[in-house]
């Protein structure tokens, strides 16, 4: 169980990536997003689905990155990704499909969002083992995708 673990974690070794692995593992959730808004749902359903995608993945990535720390021996190892995953797709619940140019927005607003930490983020980050991991990434997803809306409103 702790390969499959560390396997979730890291997004099949994208957290291994040799520079920059959170922008990685932020590329794979606009990856999913990407490959989600050609599903032949309505708006609203697909909305649904971005956000029950995100859930899933949230609920996993809990487990994992707290066996993830365990493993790596440090709190909130870089490798460990699926947490920028969660955090970029939330970014889109609102904009289940996005043309480029909010694509583009969606993920330059969530890795800053993500770098930057703003309340409650970093507290959330203190939570023990994946919890602490997995939320602060949740609130730069929430602060993105608030964010993302209101572009939305001006750009297409």
């Amino acid at each position: 169980m702790r390969r499959v673990a560390i396997w979730i974690a890291t997004c099949a070794g994208t957290g291994y990536f040799p520079f920059a692995p959170g922008t990685a593992g932020s590329a794979v959730g606009l990856a999913l997003v990407v490959g989600l808004r050609w599903a032949p749902l309505d708006r609203l359903w697909l909305s649904v689905a971005v956000a029950s995608l995100a859930a899933c993945l949230f609920l996993l990535g809990v487990w994992a990155a707290g066996k993830a720390e365990d493993f790596f021996a440090r709190k909130d190892p870089g490798q460990v990704v699926i947490d920028e995953v969660v955090g970029q797709i939330i970014t889109f619940v609102g904009q289940p499909r996005p043309s480029w140019k909010l694509l583009l927005a969606g993920f330059l607003l969530f890795r800053a969002f993500d770098i930057v930490k703003p309340f409650p983020a970093g507290r959330a980050e203190r939570l023990p083992a994946g919890w602490g991991i997995m939320l602060d990434d949740v609130v730069a997803g929430v602060y993105s995708l608030g964010a993302l809306m209101l572009l939305g409103l001006v750009i297409r």
